[in-house]
């Protein structure tokens, strides 16, 4: 369940005015001293003109700037691009098709994703139910060329109301032998095999969660004790991700249920413009963003790597063109939010009337492509 905020407004809104050179106060002398600064005129233009050749000249022996180029811009052990961020996405789909429905995505927003978005229940896993398998082939498949980010809830989707895992019977260490170590062995074994790592977070949006699941204490409990439980196995190609609404009425909470920094490598937070969906005016996409970003690294963080895990905005049936204008001013904005290394799309909707934030037409997708060919988000993967 998500909740409006409000937003705040921010310098990078605002222009730069530009200044005119004052105009000469008088004459400059007579014709000799004019004929001198004319031959001194023409000299330097000719010399500037012979610059500015050679360095377009070695602008095209050398090519743009490519930050696979630099090796500095390779990614870290964590997987943070340093020169700019990954464009990732959630894309609806089934557990059989989800390698088809990542390249249809691919193919209208005219690039490969870097970061495919998955969910997983901790049921236990049978021939027929895969919902609690870590890794599926599907989404090993999608992995060979692209990062995936595994969500883990503490639920049973579909069980019986005795089948739903609660924060302390994980912390207890109830569902390790079940359901916790036979994954984390599969999460080794698939980095042992493709020397990859994935992105995992456990019960994200956890403040939406308590008291249902749990205390803020028993939640921290839990998540601790499963990542703690993945390290005894020797389990070391995982990048754990703690990922939050951003709704900072929730702010308290937030501070409670952060596991500590040395159990956590990213942290994400999801914020969208609903408008219609939540009954609220219409948020810019720097209106859904700033504030939660500044918020996080002034209570919880202000280093580590930041992930818009979802984003998004719902349509206005009354102006077509108003989605495709909200997606435009998203690259400006990103850059100039400190420390966010990932922007993931979801292009799904949620529950109730006017809540579908799937891209909704041409026009649209077009802005989108725009976004996703910024080359902020073009980093190299290797």
């Amino acid at each position: 369940m998500r909740f409006a905020r409000p937003a705040r407004r921010t310098t990078a809104d605002s222009t730069t005015g530009q200044h005119r050179p004052p105009k000469p106060s008088g004459p400059t002398g007579h014709p000799g001293h004019l004929k001198r600064r004319r031959r001194l005129l023409i000299t330097s233009v000719a010399a500037t003109c012979a610059v500015l050749v050679a360095v377009l000249a070695l602008r095209d022996a050398s090519g743009p700037a490519d930050p696979a180029d630099d090796p500095r811009c390779r990614p870290t052990a964590l997987l943070e691009p340093p020169c700019g961020a990954w464009f990732g996405a959630f894309v609806p789909h089934d557990k059989s098709d989800l390698a088809a429905k990542v390249r249809g995505y691919e193919e209208k927003v005219g690039r490969r994703l870097d970061i495919v978005y998955t969910y997983h229940d901790m049921s236990a896993v049978t021939e027929t139910r895969l919902e609690g398998q870590l890794l599926t082939p599907q989404e090993q498949r999608v992995g060979e060329d692209r990062m995936l980010l595994l969500s883990w809830e503490s639920k049973w989707w579909g069980g019986t109301k005795g089948q739903q895992p609660t924060w302390k019977e994980i912390a207890a260490g109830d569902l390790d032998e079940s359901v916790i170590d036979v994954q984390a062995r599969r999460v080794k074994e698939y980095g042992q095999r493709t020397g990859r790592k994935v992105f995992l977070s456990f019960d994200l949006e956890m403040d939406t969660r308590t008291p249902d699941n749990g205390t803020p204490a028993d939640y921290v409990r839990a998540y601790r004790h499963l990542h703690d439980r993945f390290r005894e196995l020797g389990v070391d190609n995982v990048v754990w991700t703690w990922i939050i609404t951003g709704y900072l009425n929730h702010g308290d909470l937030f501070e409670r249920m952060y596991p500590g920094d040395e159990y956590v490598d990213w942290i994400g937070y999801n914020q969208y413009n609903y408008y219609l969906c939540h009954k609220t005016g219409w948020l810019s996409f720097a209106q859904t963003q700033y504030a939660t970003h500044d918020w996080i690294r002034a209570h919880i963080s202000d280093d580590k790597p930041l992930m818009l895990s979802e984003f998004g905005s719902a349509a206005d049936p009354e102006r077509p063109g108003r989605q495709a204008d909200w997606y435009a001013g998203v690259p400006r904005v990103l850059k100039d939010l400190e420390g966010v290394k990932a922007a993931l799309q979801w292009n799904y909707r949620d529950p109730g009337p006017h809540c579908d934030l799937a891209v909704a037409d041409d026009r649209a997708w077009a802005s989108l492509r725009e976004v996703a060919a910024d080359p902020h988000l073009n980093q190299p993967r290797e």
